[in-house]
């Protein structure tokens, strides 16, 4: 029990390490969900994030309510994963990770109210209160192990950032994205 309460101790030392990093990621994250929601989609863009949205609401059409909840938390978890793995591209992918998703809701969000109207936006709040936090952590640790090797010793700050990173992903991360996708799936029935 006193690893578990140390290694989520550690994982909280290491978020308060990086929030930089991760006010960096939501600030590009909502800056671009402002973009896709504000400005008009370019109409190519458009088509392909409609023929995303039909291809993902085809596949999951006939999941029961836990075939949905699992679905969800391991699209989310698999997400969440490769934003920090990948940002050992000197953290290109993960910032490309927040603009495109940031765009896509949006674009998804203004699509919803002008169909349903301003409420519709309500039902994102319960399980997004999870999941935003964790793939914006996600984001910005990605980030941080990407800029980091652009330092002095980036051999051992890759390592560091690895350990301490995938910490946060056991501790932190997965519970939330967990969280959010019980709640994503319960509230889709």
């Amino acid at each position: 029990m006193k690893s578990i309460k140390e290694n989520y101790k550690k994982s909280w030392t290491f978020l308060k390490q990086s929030k930089n990093y991760i006010w960096f990621s939501t600030i590009i994250f909502f800056a671009f969900i402002l973009i896709g929601f504000i400005f008009p989609t370019p109409a190519r863009l458009e088509t392909y994030f409609i023929e995303i949205i039909q291809e993902i609401m085809a596949s999951i059409a006939d999941f029961s309510m836990s075939e949905l909840t699992i679905y969800i938390f391991l699209n989310n978890l698999k997400s969440s994963f490769f934003a920090i793995i990948l940002g050992i591209l000197f953290g290109i992918i993960p910032v490309i990770i927040a603009i495109f998703n940031g765009y896509l809701i949006g674009f998804v969000s203004k699509t919803a109210v002008l169909e349903e109207g301003i409420l519709i936006l309500w039902r994102l709040v319960p399980h997004g209160i999870f999941e935003l936090p964790a793939v914006l952590i996600s984001i910005g640790l990605g980030t941080k192990i990407g800029i980091d090797l652009l330092k002095k010793n980036p051999r051992r700050l890759l390592k560091k950032n690895f350990i301490e990173s995938l910490r946060v992903f056991a501790f932190i991360i997965f519970p939330l994205i967990l969280i959010a996708a019980i709640i994503e799936g319960i509230l889709a029935f």
